[in-house]
């Protein structure tokens, strides 16, 4: 069965009508920023697959060397240099031409904030990475000073309040997501009329699940990614072409 080819001047049509258009992210929109996937054909986890330990919650807290590897990986990790790109900067451009409501983003680099989206619009649902948290106490703070500590020598730094483990802010592999930021992203999804899945394969659920709310309210769901899907089926629109080429186009006409 063909998929439903994305014709720019439809879509954009359609972003011209709409009341509430929301958006989800995945890896794919921050891949030309230079921030790697994780499971794609070239995906750090693809390529390493003992890597996922360091994101999942059972080995990083049972597992001083997985912490310390862990940090160590934050300490080169290409988020802290990136910039936004012409994908991440095309959707700060439509939330000023259409009425683009809520961005969910399955990303934890602020690529959107920094490109322009307004922060309030913004649904981080797997968390932040330039903030750090204390699994025992619940302090938080910017990430920074915790990363000088590792560059000084800590290999497994602990909270100054109460010495219990610390990690990044972001939702790691076993652990809920904050209850608040999934129940917004489903409000809004729900109510919207187009629904824009860009740079996300749609499998890591809960998140995966919001095209459902979606397509629920009638919306015309319009998938741009490398790969298929489990929700091909469902689109009104397909394109696999690089986000940084197709929404710049796509919003351009808008």
């Amino acid at each position: 069965m063909d998929e439903p080819v994305m014709d720019l001047d439809e879509v954009a049509a359609w972003l011209r009508d709409a009341h509430q258009i929301v958006v989800l992210t995945g890896a794919g929109i921050s891949t030309e920023s230079g921030i790697p996937d994780f499971r794609g054909p070239q995906g750090l986890w693809t390529k390493n697959p003992d890597a996922e330990k360091t994101a999942t919650l059972q080995y990083y807290v049972n597992d001083p060397d997985v912490r310390a590897r862990a940090w160590q990986n934050r300490l080169s990790s290409g988020m802290w240099d990136a910039e936004p790109n012409d994908a991440h900067r095309a959707l700060a451009d439509l939330e000023r031409k259409a009425a683009l409501h809520t961005i969910v983003t399955q990303n934890v680099d602020g690529l959107h904030q920094a490109a322009g989206t307004a922060p309030e619009r913004v649904v981080e649902i797997h968390g932040n990475v330039r903030e750090v948290k204390c699994l025992s106490c619940g302090r938080r703070g910017p990430m920074g000073p915790t990363l000088d500590r590792v560059r000084a020598g800590e290999a497994d730094p602990r909270c100054d309040a109460c010495g219990g483990i610390l990690k990044s802010a972001t939702i790691s592999f076993g652990e809920n997501l904050v209850p608040e930021d999934l129940q917004r992203a489903q409000r809004a999804a729900a109510r919207a009329d187009v629904f824009l899945a860009l740079g996300t394969s749609l499998t890591v659920y809960p998140a995966a699940a919001l095209p459902e709310f979606a397509l629920a309210n009638r919306a015309r769901l319009v998938i741009v990614n490398a790969q298929t899907t489990p929700f091909d089926g469902h689109a009104a629109a397909i394109s696999r072409e690089q986000l940084g080429t197709v929404l710049p186009d796509l919003v351009g006409r808008v």
